[in-house]
């Protein structure tokens, strides 16, 4: 079983901001997220849509998120 439960986009984002993740740039629902010492990331969901356990650990990957972050 994963480790990553599904959860919604806009948790997600906000857990992305909370560990440093700022929003570079916008435009509809794709958001540039920008973090010093890391490559930009395409975020490009839209806030009520769920994301699930694959997608998380894809995303968790390029950018440093843990479970427990959420």
């Amino acid at each position: 079983m994963s480790q990553w439960a599904a959860v919604k986009a806009r948790r997600l984002l906000a857990a992305l901001v909370r560990i440093g993740w700022s929003i570079k740039r916008e435009s509809g629902s794709h958001r540039t997220l920008s973090r010093p010492d890391w490559p930009d990331v395409v975020f490009a969901f839209h806030d009520n849509e769920e994301i699930g356990p694959r997608m998380l650990a894809r995303i968790a990957k390029r950018t440093g998120l843990t479970p427990e972050d959420l």
